[in-house]
């Protein structure tokens, strides 16, 4: 068992996860097990996270649309869409249930990522919207360190284990596919503005995969403004998750998130076939953001 909590649930070294069996936080069926335990199918797992200290998060958010089918919203820039890692109350999807009752996320965004999400209400329609998911227009807005061209179209290959100091980096790749496990990606990229070293640029994407827009822009040249991971300097991140960022670590970054917004979605309602278009005005950090530099 603690094997696979360990590579399962990383926040946690497989140490620290037998220490978390032994004091009996984690039940297997009901019961207090052995770290050694072999799992089998069915198995049901429970953790008690009741002594855990969530970080603080913006829990921020706007209701763009709603009816009994699907609700979109345009979250702020420090809120996680889903319980994951130390995350489980301070999340959109607890705050939503709470107002909505049972939702399904059609799409995600990073917790630093702000802006619009789309969810279903019912499994259903979260099949349905799943199914027809490229046909979802969804475009963002990035400012990025230096002077982007006036447009790129990035197709490539997403690999992960790469060689960086932050195990979940990934990195970015044109030409032939060089992994197996390596993804397809397609970015479309249209500069909208330029000021003081940085340029303002939309990116639509033609497919979704993790950290898809950020690796793609780093691995480009044109690291996203804030991002600890694929930045200017990989390093913040390392330190910001042992709570020891530096003055210069967030003069580097210029802004305490990644400045990245979901501003743009496009697509069918799944059940009346309406064309629905929600936009999400820049926020305002990223605002002042522009307006300093």
């Amino acid at each position: 068992m603690d094997v696979y909590l360990a590579e399962r649930f990383t926040y946690h070294s497989r140490n620290e996860w037998q220490n978390l069996v032994g004091e009996g936080k984690i039940q297997l069926n009901g019961r207090s097990s052995r770290s050694s335990r072999r799992l089998v199918k069915g198995d049901r797992i429970e953790y008690d996270t009741g002594d855990i200290t969530e970080p603080e998060v913006d829990p921020g958010f706007n209701v763009v649309f709603s009816d009994e089918h699907i609700i979109a919203v345009s979250k702020s820039g420090n809120l996680p869409c889903h319980p994951a890692g130390i995350f489980f109350r301070n999340t959109l999807w607890r705050l939503l249930s709470e107002k909505f009752g049972k939702i399904y996320f059609v799409n995600r965004i990073d917790r630093e990522t702000s802006g619009l999400v789309l969810l279903a209400r019912s499994p259903a329609v979260a099949a349905a919207m799943s199914e027809a998911h490229s046909g979802i227009v969804k475009k963002y807005t990035a400012v990025v360190h230096g002077k982007f061209p006036d447009a790129c179209n990035a197709v490539g290959f997403l690999t992960d284990g790469v060689c960086s100091a932050v195990r979940k980096k990934r990195k970015f790749y044109q030409g032939a596919r060089l992994g197996e496990k390596d993804e397809y990606s397609e970015t479309k990229f249209r500069l909208l503005g330029a000021n003081g070293g940085l340029s303002i640029v939309e990116a639509e994407l033609a497919t979704g995969r993790m950290h898809q827009i950020r690796a793609t822009l780093c691995s480009l040249g044109f690291p996203l403004v804030g991002d600890k991971i694929y930045g200017r300097d990989e390093t913040i991140y390392l330190r910001f998750i042992e709570d020891a960022m530096t003055d210069d670590d967030r003069s580097l970054l210029m802004i305490a998130r990644q400045a990245l917004h979901s501003s743009s979605l496009e697509f069918q309602h799944p059940i009346s076939g309406e064309k629905l278009v929600f936009n999400a005005e820049l926020p305002d950090d990223m605002k002042k953001l522009l307006a300093a530099t």
